[in-house]
Protein backbone atom coordinates (compact mmCIF):
# COMPACT_ATOMS: atom_id res chain seq x y z
CA UNK A 1 0.00 0.00 0.00
CA UNK A 2 1.35 3.66 -0.80
CA UNK A 3 2.05 5.75 2.56
CA UNK A 4 -0.09 8.89 3.12
CA UNK A 5 1.78 12.21 2.53
CA UNK A 6 2.95 14.05 5.65
CA UNK A 7 0.20 16.26 7.56
CA UNK A 8 0.98 19.67 8.05
CA UNK A 9 1.06 20.09 11.88
CA UNK A 10 -0.37 23.82 11.77
CA UNK A 11 -3.64 22.21 10.09
CA UNK A 12 -4.09 19.83 12.67
CA UNK A 13 -2.65 21.60 16.02
CA UNK A 14 -6.55 21.67 17.24
CA UNK A 15 -6.78 18.21 18.57
CA UNK A 16 -3.87 15.83 18.86
CA UNK A 17 -3.73 12.23 20.24
CA UNK A 18 -0.90 9.35 21.40
CA UNK A 19 -1.10 6.19 19.86
CA UNK A 20 -2.64 5.11 23.22
CA UNK A 21 -5.64 8.05 23.53
CA UNK A 22 -6.18 7.72 19.59
CA UNK A 23 -6.80 3.75 20.15
CA UNK A 24 -8.88 4.29 22.86
CA UNK A 25 -11.26 7.16 21.54
CA UNK A 26 -11.79 4.82 18.68
CA UNK A 27 -12.40 1.50 20.57
CA UNK A 28 -9.42 -0.19 18.56
CA UNK A 29 -6.43 -1.80 19.67
CA UNK A 30 -3.25 0.39 20.18
CA UNK A 31 -1.97 -2.89 18.13
CA UNK A 32 -4.40 -2.91 15.45
CA UNK A 33 -4.52 1.28 15.18
CA UNK A 34 -0.24 1.03 14.40
CA UNK A 35 -1.45 -2.19 12.27
CA UNK A 36 -3.22 0.06 10.28
CA UNK A 37 -0.86 2.56 10.15
CA UNK A 38 1.67 0.36 8.82
CA UNK A 39 -0.24 -0.69 5.77
CA UNK A 40 -0.95 2.86 4.98
CA UNK A 41 -4.92 3.26 6.02
CA UNK A 42 -3.58 6.16 8.48
CA UNK A 43 -1.42 9.03 7.25
CA UNK A 44 2.06 9.32 9.38
CA UNK A 45 1.64 11.17 12.56
CA UNK A 46 3.32 14.03 13.37
CA UNK A 47 6.81 13.72 15.06
CA UNK A 48 7.73 15.57 18.18
CA UNK A 49 11.52 13.94 18.92
CA UNK A 50 10.24 10.30 19.94
CA UNK A 51 6.11 10.99 20.44
CA UNK A 52 4.32 10.82 17.57
CA UNK A 53 0.92 12.50 17.58
CA UNK A 54 -2.11 11.83 15.82
CA UNK A 55 -4.49 14.28 14.68
CA UNK A 56 -8.36 14.92 14.35
CA UNK A 57 -8.26 13.72 10.63
CA UNK A 58 -6.51 10.48 11.67
CA UNK A 59 -9.38 9.86 14.56
CA UNK A 60 -11.70 10.78 11.40
CA UNK A 61 -10.16 8.19 9.16
CA UNK A 62 -9.88 5.56 11.62
CA UNK A 63 -13.55 5.46 12.28
CA UNK A 64 -14.15 5.42 8.66
CA UNK A 65 -12.40 2.61 8.36
CA UNK A 66 -14.55 0.73 11.26
CA UNK A 67 -17.27 1.84 9.13
CA UNK A 68 -16.56 0.00 6.39
CA UNK A 69 -15.47 -3.26 8.36
CA UNK A 70 -19.12 -3.26 9.53
CA UNK A 71 -20.19 -3.16 6.01
CA UNK A 72 -17.84 -5.89 5.86
CA UNK A 73 -15.23 -4.43 3.66
CA UNK A 74 -11.88 -6.61 3.76
CA UNK A 75 -8.93 -4.89 3.93
CA UNK A 76 -8.29 -4.75 0.37
CA UNK A 77 -11.70 -3.12 -0.42
CA UNK A 78 -11.09 -0.60 2.43
CA UNK A 79 -7.40 0.60 0.84
CA UNK A 80 -9.29 0.87 -2.77
CA UNK A 81 -11.93 3.19 -1.01
CA UNK A 82 -9.70 5.26 1.15
CA UNK A 83 -7.85 5.52 -2.20
CA UNK A 84 -10.49 7.12 -3.40
CA UNK A 85 -11.00 10.11 -0.92
CA UNK A 86 -8.25 13.24 -1.34
CA UNK A 87 -5.29 12.45 1.33
CA UNK A 88 -6.16 16.26 2.26
CA UNK A 89 -9.52 15.51 3.00
CA UNK A 90 -11.26 17.52 5.98
CA UNK A 91 -12.70 15.99 9.33
CA UNK A 92 -16.18 17.07 8.15
CA UNK A 93 -15.56 14.85 4.77
CA UNK A 94 -14.49 12.12 6.41
CA UNK A 95 -17.67 12.60 8.88
CA UNK A 96 -19.60 12.80 5.40
CA UNK A 97 -18.50 9.58 4.26
CA UNK A 98 -18.93 7.46 7.91
CA UNK A 99 -22.30 8.83 8.31
CA UNK A 100 -23.21 7.99 4.94
CA UNK A 101 -21.88 4.26 5.86
CA UNK A 102 -23.04 3.85 9.23
CA UNK A 103 -24.71 0.25 8.95
CA UNK A 104 -28.60 0.20 9.21
CA UNK A 105 -28.59 -2.56 10.91
CA UNK A 106 -27.43 -4.01 14.42
CA UNK A 107 -25.05 -6.15 15.99
CA UNK A 108 -22.22 -7.39 13.09
CA UNK A 109 -21.66 -9.62 10.02
CA UNK A 110 -22.12 -12.98 11.09
CA UNK A 111 -21.12 -15.35 8.39
CA UNK A 112 -21.13 -19.08 8.40
CA UNK A 113 -20.33 -21.91 6.20
CA UNK A 114 -23.43 -24.55 4.84
CA UNK A 115 -22.10 -26.82 7.69
CA UNK A 116 -22.45 -23.87 10.83
CA UNK A 117 -25.92 -23.12 8.79
CA UNK A 118 -27.46 -26.58 9.02
CA UNK A 119 -26.24 -27.01 12.51
CA UNK A 120 -27.52 -23.39 13.42
CA UNK A 121 -31.11 -24.88 12.06
CA UNK A 122 -30.65 -28.11 12.47
CA UNK A 123 -31.73 -29.76 9.79
CA UNK A 124 -29.76 -30.44 6.46
CA UNK A 125 -30.55 -28.59 3.76
CA UNK A 126 -30.68 -29.11 0.12
CA UNK A 127 -29.98 -26.59 -2.43
CA UNK A 128 -33.45 -25.34 -3.44
CA UNK A 129 -33.55 -24.44 0.57
CA UNK A 130 -30.85 -22.37 0.63
CA UNK A 131 -32.27 -20.58 -2.83
CA UNK A 132 -35.12 -19.65 -0.44
CA UNK A 133 -33.58 -18.72 2.28
CA UNK A 134 -31.93 -15.78 -0.15
CA UNK A 135 -34.60 -15.75 -1.89
CA UNK A 136 -36.76 -14.53 1.71
CA UNK A 137 -33.01 -12.03 2.40
CA UNK A 138 -32.98 -14.31 5.30
CA UNK A 139 -29.39 -15.02 4.05
CA UNK A 140 -26.63 -13.62 1.36
CA UNK A 141 -25.08 -16.07 -0.37
CA UNK A 142 -21.48 -14.63 -0.73
CA UNK A 143 -20.63 -16.94 -3.15
CA UNK A 144 -16.82 -17.60 -1.20
CA UNK A 145 -18.49 -21.03 0.73
CA UNK A 146 -20.30 -18.81 3.63
CA UNK A 147 -23.40 -17.31 3.97
CA UNK A 148 -24.28 -13.75 5.90
CA UNK A 149 -26.70 -14.12 8.62
CA UNK A 150 -29.35 -11.25 7.84
CA UNK A 151 -31.62 -9.77 10.41
CA UNK A 152 -34.58 -11.72 8.53
CA UNK A 153 -33.31 -14.83 9.08
CA UNK A 154 -35.99 -16.30 11.64
CA UNK A 155 -38.75 -15.54 9.07
CA UNK A 156 -36.48 -17.00 6.28
CA UNK A 157 -36.08 -20.84 8.13
CA UNK A 158 -40.38 -20.65 8.91
CA UNK A 159 -41.04 -20.12 4.98
CA UNK A 160 -38.58 -23.16 4.08
CA UNK A 161 -42.24 -25.37 5.08
CA UNK A 162 -44.45 -23.45 3.30
CA UNK A 163 -45.64 -24.92 0.15
CA UNK A 164 -45.44 -22.16 -2.03
CA UNK A 165 -43.13 -22.38 -5.70
CA UNK A 166 -40.11 -20.84 -5.19
CA UNK A 167 -39.82 -19.20 -8.43
CA UNK A 168 -42.66 -17.53 -6.72
CA UNK A 169 -40.19 -16.73 -3.78
CA UNK A 170 -37.77 -15.48 -6.10
CA UNK A 171 -39.94 -13.40 -8.12
CA UNK A 172 -40.87 -11.72 -4.93
CA UNK A 173 -37.66 -10.82 -3.96
CA UNK A 174 -36.62 -9.70 -7.33
CA UNK A 175 -39.52 -7.15 -6.88
CA UNK A 176 -38.67 -5.87 -3.25
CA UNK A 177 -35.07 -5.65 -4.06
CA UNK A 178 -35.67 -3.89 -6.81
CA UNK A 179 -37.61 -1.33 -5.52
CA UNK A 180 -36.14 -0.88 -2.10
CA UNK A 181 -32.79 -0.28 -3.53
CA UNK A 182 -34.51 2.90 -5.66
CA UNK A 183 -35.72 3.96 -2.25
CA UNK A 184 -32.03 3.23 -0.79
CA UNK A 185 -30.98 5.70 -3.14
CA UNK A 186 -33.28 8.06 -2.81
CA UNK A 187 -33.20 8.28 0.95
CA UNK A 188 -29.91 8.73 1.17
CA UNK A 189 -29.55 11.48 -1.26
CA UNK A 190 -32.08 13.33 0.90
CA UNK A 191 -30.04 12.62 4.24
CA UNK A 192 -26.57 13.80 2.69
CA UNK A 193 -28.12 16.94 0.79
CA UNK A 194 -30.74 17.84 3.71
CA UNK A 195 -29.56 16.72 6.97
CA UNK A 196 -25.70 16.25 6.90
CA UNK A 197 -24.94 19.26 4.55
CA UNK A 198 -26.52 21.55 7.47
CA UNK A 199 -25.23 19.84 10.24
CA UNK A 200 -21.81 20.03 8.67
CA UNK A 201 -21.57 23.82 8.40
CA UNK A 202 -19.95 25.64 10.96
CA UNK A 203 -17.44 24.11 14.15
CA UNK A 204 -19.35 20.85 16.44
CA UNK A 205 -18.23 20.20 20.10
CA UNK A 206 -17.90 16.94 21.34
CA UNK A 207 -20.95 17.01 22.73
CA UNK A 208 -22.70 18.16 19.27
CA UNK A 209 -21.30 14.86 17.92
CA UNK A 210 -22.34 12.87 20.12
CA UNK A 211 -25.90 14.09 19.97
CA UNK A 212 -25.91 13.78 16.11
CA UNK A 213 -24.83 10.45 16.59
CA UNK A 214 -27.76 10.00 18.91
CA UNK A 215 -29.85 11.37 16.33
CA UNK A 216 -28.78 9.61 13.41
CA UNK A 217 -29.22 6.77 14.84
CA UNK A 218 -32.88 7.24 15.73
CA UNK A 219 -34.13 8.42 12.23
CA UNK A 220 -32.53 5.21 10.86
CA UNK A 221 -34.82 3.26 13.37
CA UNK A 222 -37.83 5.40 12.68
CA UNK A 223 -36.82 5.47 8.50
CA UNK A 224 -37.02 1.60 8.57
CA UNK A 225 -40.49 1.47 10.76
CA UNK A 226 -41.96 3.95 7.93
CA UNK A 227 -40.92 1.96 5.23
CA UNK A 228 -42.92 -0.96 6.60
CA UNK A 229 -45.42 1.17 7.57
CA UNK A 230 -45.75 2.83 4.14
CA UNK A 231 -46.35 -0.81 2.63
CA UNK A 232 -48.93 -1.48 4.55
CA UNK A 233 -50.48 1.28 4.07
CA UNK A 234 -50.05 0.90 0.09
CA UNK A 235 -51.19 -3.04 0.22
CA UNK A 236 -54.63 -2.02 1.35
CA UNK A 237 -55.05 0.40 -0.74
CA UNK A 238 -54.51 -1.98 -3.59
CA UNK A 239 -57.20 -4.92 -1.77
CA UNK A 240 -59.46 -1.88 -1.68
CA UNK A 241 -59.17 -0.85 -5.40
CA UNK A 242 -59.03 -4.22 -6.22
CA UNK A 243 -62.34 -5.06 -4.11
CA UNK A 244 -64.29 -1.97 -5.58
CA UNK A 245 -63.52 -2.77 -9.17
Amino acid sequence: MSAQPELDPVAVADEQFTVDELASITGMTVRTTRYYAGLGLLPPPIRRGRMAYYSAQHRARLELIRALQDHGFTLAAIEKYLARIPADASVEDLAVQRAMLTSWKSGGHERVTRRQLETRIGRKLDDEMIQRLVATMSILDEEDGKYEILPAFDVGLKSLDLDIPLDSLVAAGEAINRYMDALADELTAILKDRVLAPYLEGPKSEADKAHFEQTMARLRQLTLEAVVSGFQRAANQVITRSLSR
